[in-house]
């Protein structure tokens, strides 16, 4: 690794671009630098929102304050409605994921590994993917009515096809020699799948659980939006009745903690799963 960014920089040279610490391409920056543009890319943001907040003399009825959200998410957690909300929220988003990665894993797998599989399944596919999940609702709730499995099957029906899609293009970057060698070796089609496809794109498949995770919440909240009684997305429905703005920042900004602490797990658990692969 040493050698090839001295290579990196020698080319740089060569080519009359003088490397800067901090626009070198393709290269790492020292972690101080790192840690300080993570703590800008929040700062500044938080800084924007105050000023505008409290000296440009809109409303805080429209903008809150960062204290005044502060407070707001103070009241909800003191009256028991944040983690109440949270959990409902957290449940049916794990529990639609789920289903939807028991289905996209041996799918996508088969249709990476098969023509004949992938000419089956990837027109219908494709087609699906592209219909907003949203405008399954009205259907959803005439066939399942207004209960859990509605908004578990829109969480379902959103994210299963871009998972199976997916996981499917990791498996063309697989090296043909290691399935040919494979083959030479003796080994079987049913060793091939098992033992060298489905190892090689577990980091694919994490990678893209780690995306798409995202839909699932965005997903959950409009499906609270339209029926539910409980969950973040119901929460912003009523604080949007009564305006209160507040509110609705302090949920929005629990929906983006949650979504950048699974984003953080699963960054940790391909670190700590596969570190060959990030070699």
């Amino acid at each position: 690794m040493k050698f090839k960014n001295q290579e990196n920089q020698r080319n740089q040279k060569t080519s009359g671009i003088e490397p800067t610490l901090f626009w070198r391409i393709s290269e790492d920056i020292p972690q101080s630098l790192s840690w300080l543009m993570i703590f800008l890319s929040i700062f500044l943001p938080l800084l924007c929102w105050f000023l505008f907040a409290n000296y440009s003399g809109i409303n805080p009825k429209f903008l809150p304050s960062p204290s005044d959200v502060v407070k707001a998410l103070i009241r909800l957690w003191q009256a028991g409605f944040l983690t109440q909300d949270i959990a409902a929220s957290f449940s049916r988003v794990t529990l639609g994921f789920l289903l939807s990665t028991v289905v996209a894993i041996p799918l996508g797998i088969m249709m990476g590994s098969f023509a004949s599989i992938r000419s089956l399944f990837e027109p219908i596919i494709g087609i699906v993917r592209y219909m907003p999940a949203p405008a399954f609702i009205p259907l959803l709730i005439i066939y399942l009515g207004i209960d859990e499995a509605p908004k578990i099957a829109l969480i379902f029906i959103g994210t299963v096809f871009f998972n199976i899609l997916m996981i499917m293009d990791g498996i063309k970057f697989i090296p043909k020699d290691l399935i040919e060698t494979t083959y030479t070796l003796g080994g079987s089609r049913w060793q091939i799948l098992s033992l060298v496809i489905t190892p090689y794109i577990v980091p694919n498949i994490i990678d893209t659980f780690r995306v798409n995770i995202a839909t699932s919440w965005n997903l959950v909240v409009v499906a609270e939006l339209v029926a539910a009684s409980e969950g973040l997305g119901k929460r912003i429905l009523l604080a949007q009745r009564f305006l209160k703005t507040d509110e609705i920042f302090a949920c929005l900004i629990v929906l983006g903690l949650i979504g950048f602490a699974l984003d953080l797990s699963f960054r940790l658990l391909l670190r700590f799963t596969c570190k060959w692969a990030l070699d």
